[in-house]
C-alpha cells in the first residue's frame, strides 16, 4: 500500500460508473466536515451562509452542492456526515448522495478536491479500516470479496469471512501457537530460574488438528469464491451452443443448422447450487478449416481451453467419432473433463461410452429436450467440489489463506516433531515461530507493507 498519511482527508467517487437513480462521492479525515460545510447549501430556511451550518451527526440533510467561488449549484443532494470513531474507517466520514450521473458526480468530487481532499488510492477506506484497527486484514478482504460475489454461498460465505469467522479461528489457533513459543523462549532467556513444565506438544498437536479441519474445505472454498471455468469444447455442429442455452435456460448463444455459427468465444455465468460456472462456448475445432475468421475463432477456442478448470467435450452420438473428436481430445488431455454424449434424441435408448471413451466420464444427455441435464449438473458439482457438497457456507475461501495455513501446519508439525524427539528448545521456537508469522499474515498480525498494498490495490477506487 502506498505510504501516506492518515491524517489527510480522501475522496472518491463510491458507485459504480454508469447511469443511475442515485451516487455517492464519499469522504474520509479530519477535515471532512469542514469541506461539507463549504460545499453544502442547506434548504428549507436554513441560512444560506455555510459558516452557520452544522449539520447533526447521522441525519442526511437535504439541499444543494455549490461552487464556493461562482455559487453556483452543481446538484441537489442528501448529505450526510457521521464523525469518529462510529464510521467504516473509524475517522470523520462524509457521504454526499448525488444523482446517478458521471457528469454530476465528477463535478461534486472535483469542488471537494478543490476545498483540500485528495483523490483516493484504490481501496483506501477499507484500507483505513484496517489500519486503523476496525477490520483485520481477513475481513477487509471479505469486503471486496462481497462486491463481487456472483451466487448466494459464495455471498454468505464472504459475509461470514466479514463477520470474523475465519479470523476467530485462526486466532485461536495462534493463540495456542504463542502461548508455546512464550514458554519455549522463557525456558532460554532463564534458564537457571524455575519455569513450571509445559507440554508443548499438546497445544501444538490441537493447533495441528485445527489447521487440519480448515484446510480440508480450502478447495471448497475457493470454488465458491473464484468459481469454475468451464469450457464447452467440441467439433461444429455438435450442439455446444444448444448445451449452453440449456444450462442457462436462457437463448443466449445463436444456434442454426450450419456449422460454424459460433465464431467467437461467449462467456455466461451459472449458478449451480452456489457455485459460479463461468460457461464459456466456443468455435468448433476443425483441423479442416480455411476460413481466416473461422481459423481465428479455433485459437480462441484453444486458448479458452488451456485457461479452463473443466471442460465440457461435447461428441454427437449419432454419429461415430472421427479425427477431429480425437484432436479435441488430445487438447483436453489431462485436464479435468465430462464427455457430453449429446443428440441422444436422435437415437435409440441411451449410448454406451464408445471404446475410445471408456477411461472418461460420459453423460448422454438431449440439449434440444434437456433430457439428461440434471446429470450432467451433478457431475460438474460432483468434479468441482470432490463430492464435498455441504450445507453450511465454507470459512477459507481464499488461496492466499490456504497458502498460510498450509505454511502454518508445515511449520508447526515440524515444530511438534522437533520437541518429541528432544530437540533444543531454541530450534523448535524457529518452527513455532515462523508458525505464528504465517498465521499473523491472514489476519495482518505480521502482514508485510507489500502483502497489504497487494490486497488493497486490487481493490476499486471509492471503497
Amino acid at each position: 500500500m502506498p505510504l501516506y498519511s492518515l491524517d489527510d482527508t480522501i475522496a472518491a467517487i463510491s458507485t459504480a460508473v454508469g447511469e443511475g437513480g442515485i451516487g455517492i462521492v464519499r469522504m474520509s479525515g479530519p477535515d471532512a466536515q469542514d469541506i461539507l460545510r463549504q460545499l453544502f447549501r442547506p434548504s428549507l430556511g436554513v441560512p444560506r451562509d455555510s459558516s452557520l451550518f452544522q449539520p447533526a451527526p447521522y441525519h442526511l440533510h437535504y439541499g444543494g452542492i455549490a461552487d464556493p467561488a461562482s455559487g453556483e449549484i452543481a446538484d441537489e443532494v442528501l448529505a450526510v456526515y457521521m464523525p469518529a470513531p462510529r464510521t467504516y474507517t473509524r475517522q470523520d466520514v462524509v457521504e454526499i448522495n448525488g444523482h446517478g450521473g458521471i457528469v454530476a458526480l465528477r463535478r461534486i468530487l472535483s469542488l471537494c478536491l478543490g476545498q483540500g481532499a485528495r483523490l483516493a488510492e484504490p481501496g483506501e477506506f477499507t484500507a483505513r479500516a484496517f489500519l486503523n484497527g476496525r477490520l483485520d486484514l481477513a475481513q477487509a478482504e471479505a469486503v471486496l470479496d462481497i462486491v463481487r460475489a456472483r451466487t448466494d454461498r459464495s455471498l454468505e460465505a464472504a459475509v461470514g469471512q466479514l463477520a470474523g469467522r475465519l479470523s476467530a479461528q485462526v486466532r485461536s489457533v495462534r493463540a495456542l501457537l504463542v502461548d508455546a513459543l512464550a514458554y519455549l523462549e522463557a525456558s532460554i532467556d532463564f534458564a537457571e530460574d524455575e519455569i513450571p513444565p509445559l507440554d508443548v506438544g499438546r497445544p501444538l498437536a490441537e493447533a495441528g488438528v485445527e489447521l487440519h479441519r480448515l484446510l480440508a474445505e480450502a478447495e471448497r472454498g475457493i470454488v465458491y469464491r473464484h468459481g469454475v471455468r468451464t469450457a464447452i469444447v467440441g467439433r461444429p455442429n455438435v450442439g455446444k451452443s444448444s448445451l449452453l442455452n440449456s444450462l442457462l435456460r436462457a437463448s443466449r448463444a445463436i444456434v442454426t443448422e450450419f456449422p460454424g455459427t459460433t465464431r467467437d468465444t461467449l462467456e455466461e455465468t451459472l449458478n449451480l447450487q452456489g457455485v459460479p460456472v463461468v460457461l464459456v462456448d466456443t468455435a468448433g475445432i476443425s483441423p479442416a478449416a480455411r476460413d481466416p475468421v473461422e481459423k481465428l475463432g479455433i485459437e480462441r477456442s484453444r486458448a479458452a481451453l488451456a485457461e479452463a478448470d473443466l471442460a465440457l467435450w461435447i461428441v454427437d452420438v449419432s454419429e461415430p467419432l472421427n479425427e477431429a473428436d480425437r484432436a479435441i481430445a488430445a487438447l483436453i488431455g489431462d485436464k479435468p473433463a465430462i464427455v457430453v454424449q449429446n443428440k441422444i434424441d436422435l437415437v435409440d435408448g441411451l449410448p454406451a461410452a464408445p471404446p475410445d471413451l471408456l477411461s472418461a466420464r460420459c453423460v448422454a444427455l438431449s440439449a434440444l429436450t434437456g433430457r439428461g441435464l440434471d446429470r450432467l449438473e451433478e457431475a460438474i458439482l460432483d468434479l468441482a467440489l470432490g463430492g464435498q457438497v455441504t450445507a453450511s457456507a465454507p470459512v477459507v475461501t481464499s488461496s492466499r489463506h490456504k497458502q498460510a495455513l498450509h505454511q502454518a501446519l508445515g511449520h508447526t508439525e515440524a515444530a511438534r516433531d522437533a520437541w518429541l524427539a528432544g530437540t533444543a528448545p531454541d530450534l523448535v521456537a524457529i518452527d513455532l515461530a515462523a508458525a505464528v508469522n504465517a498465521l499473523g499474515e491472514i489476519t495482518g498480525q505480521s502482514a508485510s507493507e507489500d502483502l497489504v498494498e497487494s490486497i488493497f490495490g486490487t481493490f476499486c477506487v471509492g471503497k
